[in-house]
């Protein structure tokens, strides 16, 4: 309940608007002060007026005023700036290491404001709030909704970092990285990613042109060409051209593969099977177009659909694995797919490299190329749909994923808009 009472500071939500300290001077606040969610006070950079004169510096807020002592605020040097000490009950004087004793004062929260944050909390439906969803203004949704993309894409750019990071700002291979655990597509993500940090562009980039070469560099460090992935009656002529092609990559250039047992193949649709999507990317790798600087050049979606534009290779366009014939088919990776790769993977880099290089152009293309594609529809825009709240395009499905992931499995309605409107309605 202490959360909320910072909240309720925060927006005034609180009684008597007319404050006094507990030594009877009248407070004025100026500027609540800027939350602070990590360690130290509560509140930065507050301003207040006492008795006519101001102060600025930081504000702590307590259920108790007895808990000052008892998270031992008293021996802390950084609770010394601590101008007025806010709680529900004052129930004794404090002080600072320093020995001075900030003034205090009591305030209660709004009984409806209070009603309605345990009401939120003990919501078992999805989402908490939904009774007020159809009466939001479009502005606070839409705003909102903005709000939660951009905050979802700084979320995905925490990875690229990442992979820029153990690159060494190589934004070429920190692509491929990235691309290549979006062909995972979810059950296979982690795979790929283990798998595109294995693909060094020094080596395989000598040998782009040789389509059959990529594929074997490929296949042989997913370990899908060691001798017991295959049984010796599936080995036919193209695996044993793979093997021998990857043992002289092998020898060149000290290579060690993955295990294969890395590779999930169960409860798949062989569409999705990994040696597929392997193929696929052996192909676009050998057609030139994964290459950052043309994802940097491109402006709309069906310029990213056609740069993603692939096909599985020759031998696997009539197989799924090694050695088992199937129905003859180009294996084309499909419009949805690449959509999933934009909204995973370039809109993410785009957003990462504007951030990083301050090129706002980039991160306004990322959020472009999320609102022209169409709306993701799973269980979480259904949702939402049903209670009034219809999602228009990729942005806001993303933003809605994250509403959902990072607010409303927390019950962390208190950082929510929607759970701020919720806050202020009248109890029924």
């Amino acid at each position: 309940m202490e959360r909320l009472l910072h909240y309720a500071w925060l927006h005034r939500l609180y009684t008597p608007l007319q404050l006094r300290t507990t030594d009877g001077r009248e407070v004025e606040v100026l500027d609540p002060g800027l939350w602070n969610r990590d360690a130290g006070p509560d509140f930065f950079n507050a301003k207040i007026r006492i008795d006519r004169q101001i102060w600025v510096g930081n504000i702590e807020i307590h259920r108790r005023s007895s808990d000052w002592i008892r998270h031992r605020h008293h021996q802390d040097p950084a609770y010394n700036n601590v101008i007025l000490h806010v709680c529900e009950q004052a129930n004794q004087s404090v002080r600072t290491s320093d020995g001075q004793e900030p003034p205090q004062v009591e305030i209660r929260i709004l009984d409806q404001v209070r009603d309605n944050y345990a009401a939120l909390l003990a919501e078992a439906a999805y989402p908490p709030c939904y009774r007020i969803i159809p009466q939001l203004p479009s502005l606070i949704v839409h705003s909102w909704l903005s709000a939660l993309t951009a905050e979802r894409l700084e979320e995905k750019t925490e990875r690229i970092g990442q992979y820029l990071h153990r690159t060494s700002d190589y934004w070429e291979r920190a692509f491929f990285v990235a691309l290549a655990r979006n062909f995972g597509f979810g059950v296979n993500a982690d795979a790929f990613e283990e798998w595109a940090f294995t693909i060094l562009p020094q080596q395989v980039g000598k040998h782009r042109d040789n389509l059959f070469q990529v594929e074997a560099y490929f296949f042989g460090q997913a370990g899908l060409l060691a001798e017991d992935t295959v049984p010796p009656d599936r080995r036919d002529a193209y695996f044993v051209r793979l093997q021998k092609e990857y043992d002289f990559l092998r020898n060149k250039f000290n290579l060690t593969p993955l295990p294969a047992s890395r590779w999930k193949f169960l409860r798949l649709r062989p569409q999705n099977f990994p040696t597929v999507r392997l193929a696929q990317l052996a192909q676009l790798y050998h057609s030139g177009r994964l290459n950052f600087s043309l994802l940097l050049e491109a402006e709309t979606l069906a310029d990213y659909r056609k740069l993603l534009s692939t096909h599985a290779t020759e031998y696997w366009q009539s197989h799924f694995t090694f050695g088992h014939i199937s129905a003859s088919s180009a294996k084309q990776l499909g419009t949805n797919s690449r959509d999933l790769i934009c909204i995973n993977t370039v809109a993410p880099l785009l957003f990462a490299y504007g951030r990083k290089h301050g090129r706002e152009t980039y991160c306004e293309r990322a959020v472009s190329l999320l609102e022209a594609i169409a709306v993701e529809r799973n269980h979480i825009t259904r949702t939402w749909e049903e209670v009034g709240l219809t999602a228009e395009h990729a942005a806001d499905s993303q933003a809605l994923i994250h509403l959902k992931t990072h607010y409303c499995d927390r019950k962390d309605c208190l950082r929510c808009r929607f759970g701020s409107q919720y806050l202020k309605r009248e109890t029924l």
